[in-house]
């Protein structure tokens, strides 16, 4: 079901204030950034060989994100894998019996259909569930 790891998200007050760490102190190739209206997040992108993390940053003070920099302030926020057939992904943690926060697909960053799966259900783990527009 599961092809890789696909990013890592970490949750923050201000993308423009973090990006010089990850890519100018540590080195990480800045892919570009962009809002994601759904969800109410601004969210940028860099990688480090294959792999990626994603900074979110609210942009409304009633977003998931917002609650979470709230609760448990700036930091890691979720793990995203990689599926080929979110649908089927979906299908098998419901029947599963795996508690679903989206049991559809929804619009993500970067053109990709994503679905989180409860922490409840994911051992305290936000996970994310991610299927490229390719």
């Amino acid at each position: 079901m599961l092809h890789k790891i696909d990013h890592i998200g970490i949750a923050v007050q201000s993308i423009d204030a973090v990006i010089p760490f990850y890519r100018d102190q540590l080195g990480m190739k800045f892919l570009g950034s962009e809002e994601v209206a759904e969800q109410k997040v601004r969210v940028a992108m860099l990688c480090v060989g294959e792999s990626k993390i994603e900074l979110l940053e609210p942009t409304s003070p009633d977003s998931p994100v917002a609650r979470f920099l709230e609760k448990s302030g700036q930091g890691i926020h979720h793990i995203a894998y990689e599926v080929e057939d979110i649908n089927s992904a979906i299908a098998k943690l419901v029947s599963d019996g795996a508690r679903m926060i989206d049991e559809k697909p929804r619009h993500g960053a970067h053109g990709t259909l994503i679905a989180f799966v409860h922490p409840k259900s994911s051992q305290g783990v936000l996970t994310e569930l991610c299927q490229s527009a390719d």
